[in-house]
C-alpha cells in the first residue's frame, strides 16, 4: 500500500519510524505546509498525520485513499463527515500518553507550588554569601490537606486524582458535559468548584462547551493561594483574563502546558506578565515522554495492521 506520513517530526527524532515500512511504501514528511498537502496525498492509500488539516478539499484530492491514521486522540483536523461519507477509515489512539501527562501536571505543580526556580537561583547566586543554612525567602505550603479540584475526570483526570489523593488531597471534579456527574468524587458545579478548591487541574478537551470555560468570572472566585493547572487544550482558559488575575494577585499562580495559539504568539499577555514567576509553562510537551511516543508509534503501527487485516481497531470513522 502507498503510504504517506506528512509530519514525522510531531513524534521526535528519537522515536523509530522504520516499522511503517514493513506495511507498504512509506514516503515521510518531517514536515508539511497547507499548499503541499494535495500534492503529497494525491496517490495515498493511507495517510498518517497529527496535525496537517484534511478537510473536504483534501480528502477529495486522494481518491485512492483508503485509511487515516491519526497520531494522536484528537480528530477535529480531518473531515469525518467526508470520511464516513466516502468510505474512508479514521483511527486514533488514545490512553498511549497518561503516565506523561499525570507527571507534568505535577512537575508545575511543585514548581509552582515550591518555587523551584526562585529557589535554584538563590543557591548559584546568593547562597554562598548567606549567613543562614536555609532562607525564608519564599515560604511555600504543603500539597497534603488541600482541596483539589479535576476538570475532566477521564483516564488522566482521574490518575491525577489517584496521585493526587497518595499525597493526601481531597478530589472534587467538575464534568464539562453534564453527563459524568456520578463519578468515584464529589461532583461540583464549575462555580462551586472554583470557589473551594486550592488547585484546579483541567484535563478537558477543546469544545464549544470548554471555550474559555476558564475567564474572569470564576478566576475571581478562585482562593487567592489557588493554583490553576491547564494539561488539557490551549483556548480553555481565556488568556487575557488569566493575565489580568496572575498581575492582580487574584490566584497564586498558573502552570500550563497548552496554549490557544501554538506556537505562542508574541504579543500573547502571558509573555508580558508583570509577576512573570506566578506563570510556569511548557510549550505542549507533557505528552511527550520517549516513552510515550514510542508506545504512539506502535498503536498507529497496530491500528493499520487491523485496518490491512479487516479488522476495527480505535476507529472513530
Amino acid at each position: 500500500m502507498k503510504i504517506v506520513f506528512l509530519d514525522t517530526e510531531l513524534m521526535g527524532p528519537d522515536v523509530d519510524l522504520s516499522l511503517f515500512e514493513t506495511l507498504g511504501d512509506v514516503m515521510f514528511y518531517e514536515f508539511t505546509t497547507p499548499a503541499q498537502v494535495a500534492d503529497r496525498i494525491e496517490n495515498a492509500e493511507i495517510i498518517i498525520t497529527n496535525k496537517v488539516k484534511l478537510d473536504t478539499f483534501n480528502l477529495s484530492v486522494a481518491k485512492s485513499l483508503k485509511m487515516v491514521a491519526l497520531t494522536c486522540t484528537g480528530t477535529d483536523g480531518v473531515a469525518l463527515d467526508y470520511a464516513k461519507e466516502h468510505g474512508i477509515a479514521v483511527a486514533n489512539v488514545a490512553g498511549y500518553s497518561t503516565a506523561s501527562v499525570v507527571e507534568q501536571t505535577f512537575a508545575l505543580l511543585f514548581g509552582l507550588m515550591r518555587h523551584t526556580t526562585w529557589h535554584d537561583a538563590y543557591v548559584k547566586n546568593n547562597y554562598a554569601q548567606s549567613s543562614m543554612i536555609t532562607t525564608f525567602g519564599q515560604p511555600y505550603s504543603e500539597l497534603a490537606g488541600k482541596t483539589w479540584g479535576i476538570i475532566g475526570l477521564g483516564s488522566i483526570g482521574k490518575k491525577v486524582a489517584t496521585v493526587a489523593e497518595a499525597f493526601d488531597c481531597k478530589v472534587v471534579y467538575h464534568s464539562t458535559s453534564g453527563h459524568n456527574t456520578n463519578g468515584p468524587y464529589p461532583h461540583l458545579a464549575l462555580e462551586d468548584l472554583c470557589e473551594t478548591c486550592d488547585i484546579i487541574s483541567i484535563h478537558a478537551p477543546l469544545n464549544n462547551r470548554t471555550k474559555n470555560l476558564i475567564n474572569k468570572d470564576n478566576l475571581n472566585l478562585m482562593k487567592l493561594n489557588a493554583y490553576v493547572l491547564n494539561l488539557g487544550r490551549g483556548g480553555i482558559i481565556n488568556e487575557a483574563d488569566l493575565a489580568v488575575a496572575l498581575d492582580d494577585g487574584d490566584i497564586a499562580g498558573a502552570g500550563l502546558d497548552v496554549f490557544e495559539h501554538e506556537p505562542i504568539k508574541v504579543d500573547n499577555p502571558l509573555l508580558q506578565l508583570k509577576h512573570p514567576e506566578r506563570l510556569l509553562t511548557s510549550p505542549h510537551i507533557a505528552w511527550a515522554s520517549q516513552e510515550a511516543r514510542e508506545r504512539l508509534a506502535q498503536e498507529v503501527f497496530v491500528n493499520i495492521e487491523a485496518f490491512k487485516a479487516g479488522t476495527k481497531r480505535n476507529r472513530v470513522v
